[in-house]
């Protein structure tokens, strides 16, 4: 008889990098704490964890990232400070990124990949299923692709990954996975596994995207994974492991995503993100959409 999945409730953000396509915006910033609009891009993605029911947050650091313990925690002189000026509001905004999630932190030590920094995760995690969110990844508010992965994995069982599908010269980019089909259209059974492959090797053009929702089983094999592709610990090889062997821990499926995504880890996509959130939000979007319209028609004053 099938056992009943255990309810997710914990999520790893691994949040060790360097950022260096950010210099020197992130020679003494974490690339994590850069702007998207007014809120940091990683409170984005804890928003997307609690929103899921994910109340209990790990961040895999590194050194350099004390700013990101600061801005989780709260700040009294500050909250003060606005209580005495009846700034309600920007007060509201302080307090709401402390009063998220659980939030907790390990160090990485020396970073050897991503596979690397969810093992770091076990201790915290145990015995229990749970989401690994890459910060690079942000996912519109309005997409439910998290609770989607958490109904699959109910459904289902072992692990459950995001797929999005891209063009072929993009998919060396990415994990790419092989698939068939299940009776569900946005999901499916993943049969295999390669990290970023040339176009001409891959068996798919579905990319595996920043969102994980993985039985404990792969701490085990993790910790028993050598260095991939990269010379790094790579979390796809351990996957490919939990597909080659669903005994260890249930079978491996994937959500297709075809919903609003920005990629926060390139300079370009970054840029686009923060006009495109900006022109949706009631209180910025009608004069900057003006303003953008203007700038973009070349009717800008010099």
């Amino acid at each position: 008889m099938s056992r009943t999945p255990i309810s997710v409730r914990k999520a790893v953000i691994p949040a060790a990098g360097l950022g260096t396509r950010f210099l020197p915006a992130t020679k003494a910033t974490p690339k994590e704490m850069l702007p998207v609009v007014d809120k940091p891009a990683i409170q984005y993605v804890v928003e997307e964890a609690a929103a899921a029911g994910l109340s209990d947050v790990l961040m895999v650091t590194g050194r350099g990232k004390r700013a990101l313990e600061d801005h989780f925690d709260r700040n009294g002189e500050l909250e003060e400070l606005l209580a005495r000026k009846g700034d309600l509001g920007r007060l509201d905004l302080v307090r709401e990124s402390s009063d998220l999630a659980a939030v907790h932190y390990v160090r990485q030590g020396t970073p050897q990949g991503l596979g690397h920094a969810v093992l770091c995760a076990a201790n915290h995690v145990g015995d229990e299923p749970f989401a690994v969110l890459l910060g690079d990844d942000l996912i519109d508010p309005r997409e439910p692709l998290l609770q989607r992965m958490v109904e699959v994995r109910e459904e289902y069982g072992g692990s459950v990954i995001a797929l999005l599908e891209v063009s072929p010269e993009e998919i060396q980019r990415y994990g790419c996975a092989a698939v068939r089909a299940t009776g569900e259209a946005d999901v499916l059974r993943v049969t295999g596994l390669v990290e970023k492959p040339e176009p001409a090797l891959a068996p798919s053009r579905f990319a595996v995207i920043g969102r994980y929702l993985l039985d404990p089983a792969v701490f085990e094999v993790l910790a028993k994974t050598g260095p991939g592709r990269g010379g790094e610990i790579q979390l796809t090889d351990a996957l490919q492991t939990l597909v080659e062997q669903p005994a260890l821990g249930g079978p491996v499926h994937a959500v297709v995503f075809t919903g609003r995504r920005y990629d926060t880890g390139d300079r370009g996509e970054y840029l686009r993100a923060v006009v495109r959130l900006a022109c949706e939000r009631a209180d910025l979007g009608p004069e900057f959409r003006s303003w953008l319209r203007s700038y973009t028609a070349g009717e800008m004053p010099h």
